[in-house]
């Protein structure tokens, strides 16, 4: 089984900003000390993919460097051919996880999960939003039309939300801190609010209620964003998570799709923990996770 990555590509980012570029390379190196995962380096998707999903005017004006200063404020990254070279890979990691789900059951990616990007603006550090294309692209192709998306990211996935609010064939479940960007809230078909503080026993309870949702919608394929910012150490995150909780949280999730036979691919989402091998750890902890489920057919 194999994980696509694109840390390959950097993005230069002035000094003392805030995103935590390096935990991409950590994890890819700790999942390589596995030994479990085949590691690929992904593909940069293809602008006529991307604008499947997206407006063709942003898209192009993002490539081409053209996209209006206050717009690239809202994104959070300065302009350069990096962030384009990155942004593209990370959206055809996410193609490729897709395309392995189908034929496979599982595929993955050591990126992605850029949730607050809408059809025509990113925002939150997301360009464009890999999870729409991978949908458009699979109803493109006449691969597949229906399909869910868990986001467990502590941030609200707005723009995906805002993609799909009025289509009946995607189920939209997001739980999120209620006091944490994004401020204005869209609107997931299941969105569950979780107050700060929220620890492993409550937030298990609450994804337990909602789980059995993405069962009853009955998916051909299952998006899985598996931010890691409800960690108690993250400081962007407000929630109180460990990182057994996260496990659990990873095994309730993967281990249901295992079980019921949905194509599943996960994808990683936020995470900015002091000290980033921290985050790291958890990001690993979800590919373990996978590998156990998958490799030995455990799903409890």
């Amino acid at each position: 089984m194999r994980l696509f990555y694109c840390d390959h590509f950097e993005i230069p980012l002035p000094d003392g900003h805030k995103f935590p570029m390096q935990k991409y390379r950590l994890l890819r190196e700790a999942i390589a000390r596995d030994g479990f995962w085949q590691l690929e380096a992904a593909t940069p998707a293809a602008v006529e993919a991307i604008a499947l999903a997206h407006d063709p005017e942003y898209v192009d004006q993002f490539v081409t460097g053209t996209l209006p200063a206050g717009a690239m404020r809202r994104i959070g990254f300065p302009w350069s051919q990096g962030l384009v070279n990155r942004t593209l890979a990370s959206a055809g990691g996410t193609l490729g996880a897709t395309r392995d789900a189908m034929v496979a059951g599982f595929g993955g990616t050591l990126a992605g999960g850029t949730h607050h990007a809408f059809r025509g603006e990113g925002s939150g550090f997301c360009v464009f939003n890999d999870v729409a294309i991978a949908i458009y692209s699979l109803r493109a192709e006449g691969r597949a039309k229906r399909a869910a998306v868990v986001d467990l990211d502590v941030h609200q996935g707005d723009g995906t939300a805002h993609f799909f609010e009025h289509d009946p064939d995607v189920l939209t479940i997001s739980l999120h801190g209620a006091n944490n960007f994004p401020f204005r809230k869209q609107r997931s078909k299941v969105d569950v609010e979780l107050p700060d503080r929220t620890g492993d026993v409550e937030y298990l309870r609450a994804l337990e209620s909602v789980m059995p949702r993405v069962i009853e919608f009955g998916p051909e394929i299952v998006f899985y964003l598996s931010g890691v910012d409800a960690l108690e150490s993250d400081v962007l995150g407000r929630l109180a998570l460990t990182q057994e909780g996260l496990k659990a949280r990873d095994r309730r999730v993967i281990g249901a799709c295992f079980r019921d036979r949905l194509p599943l691919v996960v994808t990683l989402g936020g995470g900015y923990s002091k000290p980033i091998e921290l985050t790291a750890e958890a990001h690993a902890n979800t590919f373990r996770v996978a590998a156990e489920i998958y490799g030995r057919g455990i799903t409890d």
